[in-house]
């Protein structure tokens, strides 16, 4: 189903494909990614030459493994989540951030806890505005001050339905509003991992590669770009990509003038700086003007807080790239994206990955 975008007269994307919207529904905080995996499982093992996982959960596609250069692709499948750590007399569950959140937005949403015995579903629980005095209702609450109620009426009923250490996830599935935008829940970044991971699928019957390429569906990245650290090393490529989201500033109190002016629909998101190898940069840019993709040009001072940040320095150095989806209210229940700046990223990334020869050097 498509419409047509009158300012471009380009089709206009208004529905995601199932691969992607079956990540988006999966459940995947950071260490606890199970649900993603077997998606990533489900539709690129079938096509890949070469498909592993290692002991941090990553799950690794190969193709052409043969060629040269040899590129990484990542985009990590984990999300932000909670993690329960103690459960109270009265049967409440309190809980821990994983990753960051705005702890603004956690009190009075659905949650579903990922047991060992299945889903248990719950509410996040505070005092009633009503019950706050006139200071309290000026600060955010503190953490702790936050609750999960799945109605038990004791710590011993609780404790038969969820354990310590259990993982909580907002239940919120994707849905579309207008001009083919799409929100849900960790579109961070596991519309990056879709990127990666179906860029391989689109180039896995291409017989005109040279490249060798390599997607990672990355774990960890929330807490410290974990999952990406030893399998960079492990794999030791010449190039490396990470395709995350960045940050939309088309709203209000957007503050372009501080964070620069992003817009959702302009097209990826191309980061310039010291994270970022300068060649890898330019051919990035003339792959999407060869296209005719839109595309934005973000500048980072140093390190990005992206698995860009450990591909470039892994072993000997790798010559790193970061392409990332245009996103309006990261880490919060309903993130947004369009799905044309999707499908652009994609079309770039195998553009580029085609575009890369034997004889290609990337020291400067």
């Amino acid at each position: 189903m498509k419409s047509s975008d009158k300012k471009t007269n380009k089709p206009l994307k208004t529905v995601a494909d199932d691969f992607l919207i079956d990540l988006l529904k999966a459940s995947s905080p950071s260490g606890y990614e199970s649900e993603a995996q077997a998606v990533v499982e489900k539709y690129v093992a079938p096509v890949a030459e070469i498909f592993s996982k290692d002991v941090l959960g990553n799950r690794i596609a190969t193709i052409h493994s043969q060629g040269c250069p040899h590129v990484l692709m990542a985009g990590h499948m984990d999300e932000i989540g909670f993690i329960i750590r103690h459960v109270n007399k009265e049967g409440f569950l309190f809980f821990d951030a994983v990753g960051g959140h705005d702890v603004g937005l956690i009190s009075g949403r659905k949650v579903k806890i990922l047991t060992g015995k299945g889903i248990v579903y719950g509410v996040t629980g505070r005092r009633a505005i009503h019950l706050l005095d006139a200071e309290e209702r000026k600060k955010l609450p503190k953490l702790q001050a936050i609750w999960i109620d799945i109605g038990a009426k004791s710590r011993e009923e609780a404790l038969k339905k969820v354990a310590i250490g259990d993982p909580v996830v907002y239940e919120q599935e994707p849905f579309y509003v207008l001009n083919g935008c799409m929100c849900g829940r960790g579109i961070d970044d596991r519309g990056g991992t879709y990127v990666v991971q179906e860029v391989l699928r689109r180039l896995a019957k291409d017989r005109h590669l040279e490249a060798s390429l390599t997607s990672v569906s990355t774990t960890q990245e929330e807490i410290g770009t974990r999952g990406a650290t030893p399998v960079t090393y492990a794999i030791h490529p010449d190039v490396g990509i990470a395709v995350d989201v960045g940050h939309a500033t088309d709203f209000p109190d957007g503050d372009s003038n501080r964070l620069g002016d992003f817009k959702l629909g302009a097209g990826p998101i191309l980061t310039r700086g010291p994270n970022i190898s300068p060649i890898v940069f330019a051919r990035l840019k003339e792959c999407a003007e060869k296209l005719k993709i839109p595309y934005q040009v973000e500048a980072a001072s140093g390190p990005t807080g992206t698995d860009a940040r450990v591909i470039q320095m892994s072993r000997n150095g790798v010559a790193t790239g970061l392409v990332s989806i245009p996103l309006r209210y990261m880490h919060t229940p309903n993130e947004m994206v369009r799905l044309d700046d999707i499908e652009w990223t994609l079309q770039l990334l195998v553009e580029f990955t085609r575009s890369l020869k034997a004889s290609d050097k990337f020291e400067w």
